[in-house]
């Protein structure tokens, strides 16, 4: 995936600004999406908590332009995904992780073929603060003695209060309440994957149902740190810059993408049988997901946009022919 993102990096348009809001564009080699004929029917999307408001702003969009579709949205966590898409109960199965092998292999013994996840914008996982903590960055080595009892990525010990990090003051014996997500999530398993050394995480870890509930519970927690996408970032939160092994801490930011290390695709998974042709609703909605229209939705859910050239590889691998 690293690779991917460093191709992405390579045309990422980045414009003066002090927010990674206002620091991105979309690459204006991407088109305005244009309306087909014949679409019509229902399109049910099941899938990531992380990416439920990203799918709503892209079906409010296309919407607009097929008044006549019906669209259904259940953001429950990643794992719920494959499954959908397996038994056919889901047009589109969007989420913040790879599939694993078991789930691939599910899949192709129902189908016969692997399915297609398609990467569709970038997130940087944060890990959240409440607004007034005073921290200045964690390693992942940290986050792990934080989030994890196998401290698999080395720290000497649990970090179970902020004292132990340097802090002062009202932090210096306070202990560190945890929240995060339960294992349904594809945040979860990222997290556990990329930061835990896929050790364990502790059972005080105040599990929610979603990413905002998480950014809930810091906000109103002075000792609070959770973890969650970037695009849940609220005003009563800060997300803590992160630093990989022997390396500088980075803020999660757009022009630190290919530096942050927990940056990740957020896909969008589909049925599709190699050299086949997509039925006109799933063969538009994508063709929205990656026009100039879904990848403005992108940038105003928080996250960061794919280029033209990601756009077209994207399109390419489903079968849809890119006319840009």
């Amino acid at each position: 995936m690293r690779s991917l993102i460093a191709k992405f990096v390579a045309g990422l348009v980045v414009l003066a600004g002090t927010s990674v809001f206002a620091q991105v564009a979309v690459d204006p080699a991407l088109p305005d999406y244009k309306p087909a004929q014949g679409v019509s029917g229902s399109l049910k999307s099941v899938g990531s908590d992380t990416m439920n408001n990203l799918m709503t702003l892209w079906s409010e969009g296309f919407l607009r332009f097929y008044p006549s579709v019906r669209v259904e949205i259940e953001g429950k966590g990643s794992s719920t995904a494959p499954p959908a898409l397996i038994s056919g109960t889901s047009t589109f199965g969007p989420m913040s992780r790879n599939m694993k092998p078991d789930e691939e292999d599910a899949f192709e013994k129902r189908y016969g073929y692997k399915p297609v996840q398609l990467g569709t914008s970038i997130d940087m996982l944060a890990v959240f603060v409440n607004k007034d903590n005073p921290v200045k960055g964690l390693t992942l080595a940290e986050l792990d003695a934080i989030f994890s009892s196998t401290r698999k990525l080395g720290h000497a010990e649990d970090i179970d209060n902020w004292g132990e990090l340097g802090l002062t003051g009202a932090y210096a014996n306070a202990p560190i309440s945890l929240y995060g997500r339960n294992s349904a999530s594809g945040t979860y398993a990222f997290l556990k994957s990329e930061a835990l050394g896929d050790g364990d995480y502790k059972s005080s870890v105040k599990e929610q149902p979603g990413t905002s509930s998480v950014v809930q519970g810091v906000a109103s927690d002075k000792f609070g740190v959770g973890y969650g996408g970037i695009g849940y970032m609220t005003a009563d939160v800060k997300a803590v810059p992160l630093a990989a092994e022997g390396e500088e801490v980075v803020a999660p930011i757009a022009d630190n993408v290919e530096q942050y290390p927990l940056a990740r695709f957020l896909w969008l998974s589909v049925n599709y049988k190699p050299g086949s042709q997509l039925d006109p609703l799933r063969r538009e909605f994508i063709k929205y997901v990656f026009s100039k229209q879904g990848q403005e939705a992108v940038i105003k859910d928080g996250y960061v946009p794919v280029t033209a050239d990601i756009a077209r590889e994207m399109l390419d691998a489903v079968g849809i022919k890119a006319d840009f």
